[in-house]
C-alpha cells in the first residue's frame, strides 16, 4: 500500500465561521439523528483536548479540531468538485477526521475509507458545514456532490472518481490522476493522443480507477476493452508507480 502517514489520511469538513461543532453539538446530533447513530458513536472523550475518538464499524477514527478549541489546519488542496474552484470556498474553520494510531498501515485499506467516509457523511447534516475535502488527492467536494458521490459508493456503487481521486492534466496534454497511488500504489496517465477526447478519457479513466481499486491490477504490457469497446494498451511505467494507458492500433 502507498503512503504511510495517517494525518495525511483523512477527511477535513469546512465549517463557517463560529460553526464547528463541540461534543455538546455531537451528543445532540447522535441523538436526533438515527442515519448519524447508525454511522459512529462516541467511544472515547478525553478531558479539555480539542478532539474526540469515534466508533463506525468497528474502527476508531479521531476527530480533531472541536469547539471551543482551535480548528484544525486547513488542508492542501487543489481540485474542486461541486464548486467552480479551490479559489471559491467560502471562509471558515476546518474539522478533520483521521484514523486511529491504531490503524497505521491499514489507513489505505477500503473498509477503513469507506467507515471513514460513513462518518463524514453522518457530520453533513451539521448546521454550517460548507465543504469536505480528501486530504490524499486534495480534493474539495461540496456537500451535495459528496452526498452523491460518497453516498452511491456506500451504497454498494462505483468507486467515486472525480472525488477521492481526482482528474486533471499536464502540460503535455496528457490525462493524469491524482490520489489513486493512496488506493493502488500507483496513478494513471492517459496519453496525449487518446486525451484529446476529454469525455472518452474521463469515461476511461473512471472505469480504470474502479476497477484498479477493487483490486485488478496490470503487471505487464496488456491490451483490454474499453469502455465503448475500443481497444487499449496499458503497462506499468515509471517502476510501477504510474499506469499508462493509449489507444491500441
Amino acid at each position: 500500500m502507498a503512503g504511510s502517514d495517517t494525518q495525511l489520511s483523512g477527511f477535513s469538513l469546512l465549517f463557517s465561521a463560529g460553526g464547528r461543532p463541540d461534543t455538546a453539538a455531537l451528543d445532540a446530533l447522535l441523538l436526533s439523528n438515527p442515519d448519524a447513530a447508525r454511522a459512529f458513536s462516541i467511544s472515547y472523550r478525553p478531558e479539555d483536548a480539542d478532539w474526540i475518538e469515534v466508533l463506525a464499524n468497528g474502527l476508531t477514527f479521531d476527530l480533531r479540531g472541536l469547539a471551543p478549541a482551535a480548528g484544525s489546519p486547513a488542508p492542501e488542496l487543489a481540485h474542486a468538485y461541486g464548486f467552480p474552484a479551490v479559489a471559491d470556498l467560502p471562509a471558515g474553520e476546518w474539522l478533520d477526521i483521521s484514523v486511529g494510531s491504531h490503524l497505521a498501515g491499514g489507513q489505505n485499506l477500503l473498509p477503513v475509507v469507506r467507515a471513514m467516509a460513513g462518518v463524514a457523511l453522518a457530520l453533513l447534516a451539521l448546521p454550517d458545514v460548507a465543504a469536505v475535502a480528501w486530504r490524499p488527492a486534495r480534493t474539495v467536494l461540496s456537500p451535495d456532490y459528496f452526498r452523491r458521490a460518497l453516498g452511491a459508493w456506500l451504497a454498494g456503487g462505483a468507486f467515486p472518481a472525480p472525488g477521492l481521486a481526482a482528474l486533471l492534466r499536464d502540460p503535455s496534454g496528457a490525462m493524469l490522476s491524482e490520489g489513486l497511488r493512496f488506493f493502488t500504489g500507483q496513478e494513471l496517465r492517459i496519453d496525449p493522443i487518446l486525451a484529446r477526447n476529454p469525455a472518452q478519457a474521463g469515461k476511461i479513466a473512471i472505469r480504470l480507477i474502479h476497477s484498479l481499486v477493487s483490486g485488478w491490477s496490470v503487471p505487464s504490457p496488456a491490451e483490454i476493452a474499453g469502455p465503448e469497446g475500443e481497444r487499449l494498451g496499458v503497462e506499468p511505467a515509471d517502476n510501477g508507480r504510474v499506469l499508462r494507458v493509449w489507444k491500441a492500433q
